[in-house]
């Protein structure tokens, strides 16, 4: 798996918007309302980020929210069946999120926030749980922080020193 920094420009993205949050602030005045967008953005190829956006106006928030997602897109790596190479939990604040691989013909089974960067990623089967907090940003940037933990098999040999059959088994 690569985690460098990935230039936007080079693929076709598409967004989800995951949340969007009305936020007030009490001031001398009274209340000024703004607003709060969570957004994914990804190729469906194994690219995929996620970013906040906060303005007044709601298509603002989304905008910007898009441009910083943008920032930070990573590279997930996927097995032959489009699923994950491995088991992993994926810890942000109070969330966690259980990645689990499955085979050919299962789908994508997970609650929504999960769901959203799976679809986007590209990833076609797989099964999850969340664990601890419902807060859809954690939630979000926990499936995140798992799928960039991910190692190929080829991967965890180069580390180790050996050969894939020896890691396989």
């Amino acid at each position: 798996m690569r985690h460098e920094i990935i230039d936007p420009s080079q693929f076709e993205l598409t967004d989800k918007v995951v949340s969007i949050k009305r936020v007030s602030k009490t001031v001398k005045g009274g209340r000024t309302m703004r607003f709060t967008a969570l957004v994914v953005v990804g190729d469906g190829n194994g690219h995929v980020g996620a970013g906040l956006g906060k303005a007044t106006e709601i298509p603002e928030a989304i905008r910007k929210g898009k441009e910083d997602a943008m920032k930070k897109l990573v590279y997930i790596g996927m097995d032959e069946n489009n699923s994950v190479p491995h088991d992993f939990i994926g810890k942000f604040g109070g969330a966690s999120v259980l990645l689990k691989r499955a085979p050919q013909g299962t789908g994508i089974i997970a609650g929504g926030p999960a769901r959203n960067v799976l679809e986007i990623a590209g990833i076609k089967n797989i099964r999850t749980k969340s664990l601890g907090s419902n807060n859809k940003q954690n939630v979000v940037l926990a499936t995140l922080e798992a799928l960039k933990q991910m190692k190929s098999p080829e991967e965890v040999a180069r580390l180790r020193g050996k050969s894939v059959e020896e890691i396989l088994g």
